[in-house]
C-alpha cells in the first residue's frame, strides 16, 4: 500500500462520518409515519403534458392540505439567489411570473419558461403568534374568440 492509497482511505474515512451524521440529520424520528400521511394526502396526477397546469395544481394541492399552524413555503434558487415565491402568475401555461423575496428581502421578479422552473416547496410551522401566509396562484384566463364584428 502506497503513500497515495493510504492518504486516500484516511480522507474517505474522515469524508464518512460527517456525511454519515448530514444523512442522519436529514431524517426526523418519524419519517416513516410521516411519510405515510404524505402518501395520503398526494395529489392525484392528471394535467397531461401541461408543466404550467401540474405544477399549480401541485402548490394549490399541497397549500389545501395545510394545518391552521403551517405555510407553504415556496422557494426559486436560480444559483445566483434565492426567493420566497409569495405568488406564481401564469400569463400562458407556457410561461410562469413568480413574485416574491430575495435573502435581502428585495421584491424580486423571476420570468420563466415553466419548463426550466424548480421549486422547493416545504411546509414549515408558523411562528407563535404569526399569521400563516399563502402562496398567490394565478391561471391564464381561457382565451376567448374575438366577437364577430
Amino acid at each position: 500500500m502506497g503513500l497515495g492509497d493510504i492518504t486516500r482511505q484516511i480522507a474517505q474515512q474522515a469524508l464518512k462520518a460527517p456525511m454519515k451524521e448530514v444523512l442522519e440529520s436529514l431524517r426526523p424520528p418519524d419519517a416513516a409515519a410521516l411519510f405515510d400521511s404524505f402518501k395520503a394526502t398526494r395529489p392525484p396526477s392528471g394535467g397531461g403534458d401541461n408543466v404550467g397546469l401540474i405544477i399549480l395544481a401541485q402548490i394549490q394541492f399541497m397549500q389545501k392540505a395545510l394545518k391552521e399552524d403551517e405555510e407553504l413555503l415556496v422557494l426559486l434558487d436560480n444559483g445566483l439567489e434565492t426567493m420566497r415565491v409569495m405568488e406564481l402568475y401564469a400569463p400562458s401555461w407556457s410561461v410562469a411570473v413568480l413574485t416574491g423575496f430575495d435573502s435581502e428581502r428585495n421584491l424580486t421578479r423571476v420570468i420563466a419558461p415553466v419548463e426550466r422552473l424548480e421549486l422547493v416547496c416545504k411546509v414549515m410551522k408558523v411562528a407563535p403568534g404569526g399569521q400563516p401566509v399563502k402562496v398567490s396562484l394565478i391561471a391564464p384566463k381561457p382565451h376567448t374568440p374575438p366577437a364577430p364584428g
